[in-house]
């Protein structure tokens, strides 16, 4: 599929120095900074995915009120 990108001239020209240093096309290096783009985006949602799914969960209610609970009251809370 072909598709038109609008870049900044000092980022083309930066890709285009990065594309002759490594020594492929254009079109190769924006395939593979997409390609390793999506999957670090992928691999970071599966491990919050998996982190907080994970985590110990508690049923049954608050022994205080939920509206009470502010900075204060839970230093009350924790002073013996």
């Amino acid at each position: 599929m072909r598709t038109t990108l609008e870049l900044p001239d000092p980022l083309f020209a930066r890709l285009k120095a990065r594309a002759a240093c490594e020594r492929v096309t254009l079109k190769q290096l924006l395939r593979s900074y997409v390609e390793q783009g999506l999957e670090a985006s992928a691999s970071a949602a599966a491990v919050q995915r998996r982190s907080t799914s994970s985590l110990p969960r508690l049923d049954g209610g608050l022994a205080i009120d939920a509206d009470s609970l502010s900075n204060a009251t839970l230093f009350e809370l924790l002073e013996p």
